[in-house]
């Protein structure tokens, strides 16, 4: 399973649901700390809480976030970006980036012609590397906050 960064957290259905019994509560509704999970659960397109728990990661710790400027090496070149979009992998170990260069990087191993890459689609693990490697043995993707 992947999971996006607006999908939410167990944590964050807890806060709501309990958010939701102080609504509730202040508008001289009592509900009970189960049932508010239930709504919540439901509320998020899930059955109940139960299949909801069991779906969701606990937290989501996120190095890169949407709108961060980045620096590093794209197959060996140096480049500086924005970050365009983040999805944490199925393995919960990875992350897939879209990065958007400054300026186009060339990406030829020679330069008797030029293929200019300026947005990019990559994986990298929680330190930005990616686990890709190339012929030589170093990663295609070195990503650093800027």
């Amino acid at each position: 399973m992947s999971y996006s960064l607006d999908t939410p957290s167990a944590q964050t259905l807890k806060s709501e649901a309990k958010s939701l019994r102080q609504d509730r509560a202040r508008a001289g509704q009592m509900l009970t700390h189960s049932a508010a999970l239930e709504e919540v659960a439901r509320a998020h397109g899930f059955r109940d809480w139960n299949t909801a728990r069991a779906a969701l990661p606990e937290r989501v710790a996120v190095p890169f976030q949407v709108g961060m400027r980045v620096k590093g090496f794209y197959l060996e070149q140096p480049f500086t970006g924005l970050v365009l979009g983040v999805q944490l992998a199925h393995n919960m170990q990875n992350y897939t980036l879209t990065i958007h260069f400054d300026e186009p990087v060339n990406v030829t191993p020679n330069f008797m012609f030029a293929a200019l890459r300026q947005r990019v689609v990559t994986t990298v693990d929680i330190h930005g590397v990616s686990p890709a490697l190339r012929g030589n043995g170093q990663p295609q993707m070195r990503v650093l906050r800027a």
